[in-house]
């Protein structure tokens, strides 16, 4: 298993990486568009849909991205909906931990695929919108949920005691949380002093929590977007669990799915993009 992993890494990195640093926009969103339908198909899989009603969710997702792509809502979506879908995030991934994974299936089939719908087709706005914002910004973001899911999981081996959700995810313990939090509070603390010595005045998403929401506004926005993180990784872990899967999918040989590489983002993205609008109008 692991070369698959290996291969599809670097083959990911070479597809992503340029686009990524590139100032053209455009190939950064039409693969992570494509990424995005993807994951709407694994959506579709995992509530009970066969493969052409999966294929249709993917569909769906796709045209609406490009619906909204199209009509200039990439870069100027209003914060409600920021704050909107981080509120859902939050109230609705707590119910559904609480019920677990035997509650999942009790919501009907149609409310299960619309809210996991809305819930692509507003991270990957998110995504996009970062991305119009900087590199700086972007790779910010990114970086939290990469340092915190890297650190938890060292945190987690090296100390993990308490368990955090056993019928969830078994692996997950709150020494490994608690680490995930410190790696990215030790992560935004090297940022902004790297970022100061070489650019000077720059755009990352912690330059600008830091400078417009003070210390204290900076460390709760950097630990809530921590447990927004853990949230998104727990919720898809619940959906599999209730269905009995292992992955979301096999499209990523050695890593799963789409699903299982992005559900960590899918509410942290969000929940950026509405801190960078409460700190523009603080």
């Amino acid at each position: 298993m692991l070369l698959p992993r290996i291969l599809t890494a670097l083959v990911l990195l070479a597809a992503l990486l340029p686009a990524l640093i590139t100032g053209n926009a455009m190939p950064f969103l039409a693969i992570t568009l494509i990424m995005i339908a993807a994951a709407g198909w694994e959506w579709g899989r995992l509530n009970g849909l066969t493969l052409v009603p999966a294929l249709g969710i993917g569909g769906v997702v796709f045209l609406a991205c490009v619906m909204l792509w199209d009509t200039g809502w990439v870069g100027h979506v209003p914060a409600w909906l920021w704050w909107l879908t981080t509120g859902c995030w939050v109230l609705g991934g707590a119910l559904a931990l609480k019920a677990g994974p035997q509650g999942w299936p009790r919501l009907s089939q149609a409310l299960r695929l619309l809210l996991g719908t809305f819930i692509l087709v507003v991270a990957w706005l998110a995504l996009a919108s970062a991305k119009l914002r900087g590199l700086d910004f972007i790779l910010s973001a990114l970086c939290v949920v990469w340092m915190a899911d890297i650190a938890a999981y060292a945190a987690g081996r090296l100390f993990g005691r308490r368990k955090l959700a056993p019928a969830i995810s078994p692996g997950k313990s709150w020494e490994g949380v608690m680490g995930g939090v410190a790696g990215v509070l030790v992560l935004a603390w090297g940022w902004l002093h790297v970022e100061a010595a070489i650019f000077g005045q720059t755009t990352s998403v912690f330059a600008v929590l830091w400078g417009r929401l003070g210390t204290v506004g900076f460390l709760v926005s950097l630990i809530f977007l921590c447990m927004l993180s853990v949230m998104g990784d727990l919720v898809e872990s619940l959906v599999k669990r209730a269905v009995g899967a292992k992955d979301s999918s096999a499209l990523l040989p050695g890593h799963g799915g789409v699903l299982d590489r992005v559900d960590a983002l899918l509410p942290v993205l969000p929940a950026v993009m509405a801190l960078a609008s409460l700190a523009a109008a603080s």
